[in-house]
């Protein structure tokens, strides 16, 4: 019998709320079967911790949900290694690029803000200096 989780046990195992677990089942990441008295119940597969696994590291690179989703999918379906790579490869050069872009922004911001530290500490120095003479 294959192994399966309810979603109490995923949710402890990787420190998610059930809110969390139904959330990302709402948006097509898990796909539980469904059991018990109106079908309330859910029991998930090693497939379906696999893709939580998988979207939690997404995650955790930045990506968004959908962005997760599109990269899951691809290596759900039949195995295209080309295919898979080059879309986790569009993906990442997507996020890749975002990431640099608001980096510079920051870069600039903080540039901007060092100007206006060395302005302040020199009007500063100069109020001082008035003072002090």
């Amino acid at each position: 019998m294959p192994t399966t989780y309810t979603i109490s046990d995923l949710a402890k195992e990787f420190d998610l709320t059930t809110r969390a677990m139904r959330f990302y089942e709402d948006m097509g990441l898990l796909q539980p079967e469904r059991t018990g008295p109106g079908g309330r119940n859910r029991l998930y597969s090693a497939r379906d911790r696999t893709r939580l696994r998988l979207t939690l590291r997404a995650k955790r690179l930045g990506l968004s949900l959908s962005e997760a989703k599109d990269i899951i999918d691809v290596y759900d379906s039949p195995r295209d290694t080309g295919a898979q790579l080059r879309k986790f490869l569009e993906v990442l050069g997507g996020h890749r690029q975002q990431l640099e872009d608001r980096m510079s922004d920051l870069q600039m911001n903080l540039d901007e803000v060092r100007e206006h530290e060395n302005e302040a500490r020199l009007l500063l120095a100069q109020i001082e200096a008035k003072n002090n003479s």
